[in-house]
C-alpha cells in the first residue's frame, strides 16, 4: 500500500484510515513526474495480483476437472500436472516438473506394445492440435497399463508463438469395455436371428418326417420287421428337435413353460445327477437361504447348468473341483447397462471350476454358436451358445471370467419375481386319443398341411384345410358353426397367426385355437395366449402329443 500525501505526519495518516489495497490519497501535489511513477507502480502491482489470481483460478479449475491435464514449456518439459494426471501416470507434480514429457507420459500401442509418438513433439513443431490414435496405452510409473484417449494443443503467446503444450487425456478402459460388450451383443443378436430362422425351417422338415413315421407306426405292431427301425428314426427326430431347441434357445426365440421356481432346487438336483456320472469331479455347493423366486423354464435352466457342468468337466481332464453358489443380489444401472437388462433384484448363480482356464480371445467368442476349442468331431459348440440365448431370453445376464491355468467362473443373474411357486400340472396320457369333431388346420407349408391332414384323419377327425391367412379367415367364416377347433400356424407370410386369431375371435368370441409353430413360445405367442388362445404346440410333434392337446382343449368345453 502506498500512501502519498503533501505532509506525511502520523496523525494525518491515522485520520485517513486507508483500508482498500493499493489506495492512496493525493493532497495538493506539484511534482507530476513523481505522481506518474507512483501510479504506474500501483497499476503494475494490480496487474500482477490479477495475474496471480487468474493463475490460481486456472490451476484450481484444471485440478478439479475429471480429465488428466499436463502442461509443458516450449522445450516439452513438464510445468503442471493436475491430480488426475498424477494418478494415471503415477508421478507427483513436484517430481515430474522440469522433466521431458516422455519420462512421465509413457505411451505404447495396445496390440503391439510399440512406443507411440509423443504428441507434444508434433504440437511444438507444427503448432496444431494433435490427437492420439486408437488403442493407445499409458504405462504408469509402477507399470500399470491404462487405455487412454488424448489430445495435445499449443499454448500460444500474444504474437502467436508456441510457448508450450497442454495435454488432455482420459481413462477409456470402461468405455472400450462397454463398446466391446455392445458390439458382441449386436453380433450375437444377428447370429441369433439367423439361427432362429434355420431352426424354424428345420423343425418344419422334422414335422413332416415325424408325421409320416407316426402314421406308419399307427398301422403296424411291435412284431413288425421294421418296427424297431421306425422307432429308431423317431428317436433321431427327437435328437434333431433337441438340437433345434438349442438353436432356438440361443436365438432367444422363446421360453417353453415358465413358472415361479426355486433355483436352489434346480441346482441341487442337476449337480447331484451330474456328480453321479463324473466321480472324478468334487462338487461343493453354497446356497443362499431364503433365495428369491425367479420365473423361468425349469427345463431350459437345467439345460444351461448341465452345459456349464460339462464345460467345466472338459476343462478338468485329470479331475478337479466344481464350486456352485447362489445368492440374492441387487444390481444398479452401472452394472446392468452394458448387458441391456433392467436394474433391480436378481438371483446370482456362480459355477466355478479349477480347470485349464481360457485366454481373452476364447472368452470373447465362447458364446458364439459352433465355436469350440475341442478337436474336430468332439461336440457341436452349441452348448454355451444356447446357454447364452436362454439366459438372455429370461431377461438375465451370463458372464464369464477366466485366466489360463486358473480356472473359469460363469456368473448368471436371473431377475427375481414376487410370485409364489406353483405345483406343475399333471402330465397327460401317452396314448393316442381319438375324436370325431371338425378341425380347421391352417399352415402355409405343403409338407405340414399334408401330414397334418392325414394325422387328424387317422385320429377320426373331420378336417378342413387352409394354406394362407386369408383363406383361413374365409373358411372359418363360412364354416364357423361346424368347426369345433382350429390348429393355427403362427408364422405365415401374408398375415401373422396373431392377426388371424383376432379376426376369428371377432367372428366367434368362443373360438377354440391351438397355436402351432416351428419356433418355441416367444413373446408374440405368449401375447396371443393371453388374449384367449387355448394352447401352444411346437413342431415337430407326434400324434400322441397332438391328440393330447386337442382333447384337452375340446373336453374343457
Amino acid at each position: 500500500i502506498v500512501y502519498l500525501t503533501a505532509y506525511a505526519d502520523e496523525k494525518t495518516l491515522e485520520r485517513a484510515k486507508i483500508t482498500e489495497p493499493f489506495g492512496y490519497i493525493i493532497k495538493p501535489f506539484e511534482d507530476r513526474e513523481l505522481l506518474t511513477s507512483v501510479e504506474m507502480a500501483l497499476y503494475k502491482h494490480k496487474m500482477e495480483k490479477k495475474l496471480r489470481e487468474s493463475q490460481e483460478w486456472l490451476s484450481t479449475t484444471l485440478s478439479s476437472i475429471g480429465d488428466a491435464v499436463i502442461a509443458t514449456d516450449a522445450k516439452g518439459c513438464v510445468t503442471f500436472m493436475n491430480p488426475v494426471a498424477q494418478s494415471l501416470t503415477g508421478w507427483k507434480e513436484e517430481d515430474a516438473a522440469g522433466r521431458p514429457l516422455r519420462d512421465v507420459f509413457n505411451i505404447v500401442n495396445e496390440q503391439t506394445h510399440e512406443p507411440v509418438q509423443d504428441p507434444v513433439e508434433r504440437v511444438l513443431r507444427e503448432g496444431v492440435v494433435v490427437g492420439l490414435a486408437n488403442h493407445t496405452v499409458l504405462i504408469a510409473k509402477d507399470g500399470t497399463e491404462t487405455l487412454i484417449d488424448d489430445s495435445g494443443a499449443p499454448i500460444r503467446y500474444d504474437k502467436g508463438d508456441v510457448g508450450g503444450v497442454v495435454l488432455v487425456f482420459r481413462d477409456t478402459s470402461d468405455r472400450k469395455r462397454l463398446e466391446a460388450q455392445l458390439q458382441q451383443a449386436q453380433k450375437m443378436e444377428a447370429i441369433g436371428t439367423l439361427a432362429g430362422g434355420i431352426a424354424h425351417d428345420f423343425n418344419n422338415l422334422l414335422m413332416g418326417i415325424q408325421g409320416r413315421i407316426s402314421l406308419i407306426l399307427l398301422g403296424i405292431d411291435s412284431a413288425h420287421l421294421h418296427f424297431e427301425h421306425l422307432k429308431g428314426i423317431e428317436d433321431l427326430i427327437q435328437r434333431g428337435a433337441d438340437l433345434t431347441k438349442q438353436l432356438l434357445g440361443f436365438a432367444r426365440s422363446g421360453k417353453y413353460e415358465v413358472r415361479p421356481t426355486d433355483l436352489n432346487e434346480i441346482i441341487e438336483k442337476s449337480s447331484e445327477m451330474f456328480g453321479r456320472t463324473k466321480k472324478e469331479i468334487a462338487i461343493y455347493g453354497k446356497y443362499q437361504k431364503d433365495i428369491w423366486i425367479v420365473e423361468v423354464d425349469s427345463g431350459q435352466i437345467h439345460q444351461v447348468l448341465l452345459n456349464l457342468y460339462v464345460n467345466a468337466w472338459q476343462a478338468m481332464p485329470g479331475g478337479g473341483e466344481l464350486y456352485l453358489q447362489t445368492e440374492n443380489v441387487t444390481l444398479d444401472e452401472n452394472f446392468t447397462r452394458p448387458f441391456m437388462v433392467e436394474l433391480g433384484k436378481y438371483v446370482k448363480i456362480s459355477v466355478a471350476d479349477t480347470g485349464l482356464g481360457m485366454d481373452e480371445e476364447t472368452q470373447r467368442r465362447i458364446f458364439e454358436p459352433f465355436f469350440t476349442t475341442k478337436e474336430m468331431g468332439r461336440g457341436t459348440g452349441l452348448g454355451l451358445a444356447s446357454a447364452y440365448g436362454i439366459i438372455k431370453n429370461h431377461g438375465g445376464i451370463i458372464d464369464v471370467y477366466s485366466e489360463k491355468g486358473k480356472g473359469t467362473t460363469f456368473d448368471i443373474y436371473l431377475p427375481a419375481s414376487e410370485k409364489a411357486i406353483t405345483i406343475p400340472e399333471k402330465k397327460l396320457s401317452d396314448e393316442i386319443l381319438n375324436g370325431t369333431e371338425t378341425v380347421l388346420f391352417v399352415d402355409d407349408e405343403d409338407i405340414i398341411i399334408d401330414v397334418g391332414r392325414d394325422m387328424l384323419r387317422a385320429m377320426g377327425y373331420q378336417v378342413l384345410l387352409a394354406r394362407s391367412s386369408k383363406e383361413a379367415i374365409d373358411v372359418y367364416k363360412k364354416n364357423k358353426n361346424r368347426i369345433d377347433m382350429v390348429i393355427l400356424d403362427m408364422i405365415m407370410p401374408d398375415m401373422s397367426g396373431g392377426e388371424v386369431y383376432d379376426r376369428m375371435k371377432e367372428i366367434n368370441p368362443n373360438v377354440k385355437v391351438l397355436l402351432s409353430s416351428g419356433y418355441s413360445i416367444d413373446s408374440e405367442a405368449t401375447g396371443i395366449l393371453k388374449r384367449g388362445c387355448n394352447d401352444f404346440i411346437q413342431k415337430p410333434f407326434s400324434m400322441k402329443e397332438l391328440s393330447d392337446r386337442i382333447r384337452e382343449i375340446l373336453d374343457k368345453g
